[in-house]
């Protein structure tokens, strides 16, 4: 069943988006009572998207300062990506040989799910859940709970990345190509689409942090 849209849901919709095309500067400071009056409703709902929206990175709150739009950094943002490709590439080299098609089955119905427009914060769990399907086989623990380390640390970003026009559908077909030489047994090919599908990602995140208006 679909979870019914709140106030907050709506109220941090409008603010992250706001925040993601740089309307809302980072470091401006985000002042409930400002943010009801606003969108003519109270306080409450306004604290539980502040609270939605740092959970995801988007702001911070200070308990004497007040919440502030988080800053992006782009030199983050592209050592992340570095730390991802080298672990996820190897990851997969090792998991190849042990990837079923059960496994790929698995990876395409997470796929579906996205593409039937799972919502936004849905996404990044999914799109987490999509990649480590593949990973999980290569039996490293401590490979896999780095990369697990890694794309927390990428989340606010992975949530960005979501909301760039398009972005979505492109990394739709750049998961199927990875299944799809998965299930050629082609592990060359595999890892090469899983690099082009990191890097593509990482340039189109910069990119739209630096041009954005």
């Amino acid at each position: 069943m679909v979870k019914p849209r709140t106030a907050a849901d709506h109220i941090a919709d409008r603010l992250r988006e706001a925040i993601v095309k740089g309307l809302i500067e980072a470091g401006t400071a985000l002042r409930q009572d400002d943010l009801a009056s606003k969108f003519g409703i109270s306080r409450m709902p306004v604290r539980d998207a502040l609270r939605a929206l740092e959970a995801e990175g988007f702001v911070s709150i200070h308990p004497t300062r007040g919440t502030f739009v988080s800053l992006i950094d782009t030199g983050e943002i592209q050592e992340i990506f570095v730390l991802r490709q080298i672990l996820e590439c190897a990851a997969l080299r090792l998991a190849f040989p042990h990837i079923t098609a059960e496994m790929l089955d698995a990876a395409d119905r997470i796929l579906d799910r996205i593409e039937e427009g799972a919502d936004f914060a849905q996404w990044g769990m999914l799109n987490l859940q999509f990649h480590m399907i593949l990973y999980r086989p290569c039996g490293n623990r401590r490979l896999l709970s780095t990369i697990e380390a890694q794309n927390n640390a990428a989340e606010r970003y992975i949530r960005f990345l979501a909301t760039i026009k398009d972005f979505r559908s492109r990394s739709g077909a750049e998961h199927r190509d990875i299944v799809a030489a998965c299930r050629e047994g082609n592990q060359t090919r595999a890892i090469e689409r899983l690099t082009e599908h990191l890097q593509v990602g990482c340039l189109t995140l910069t990119d739209a942090v630096e041009n954005r208006s």
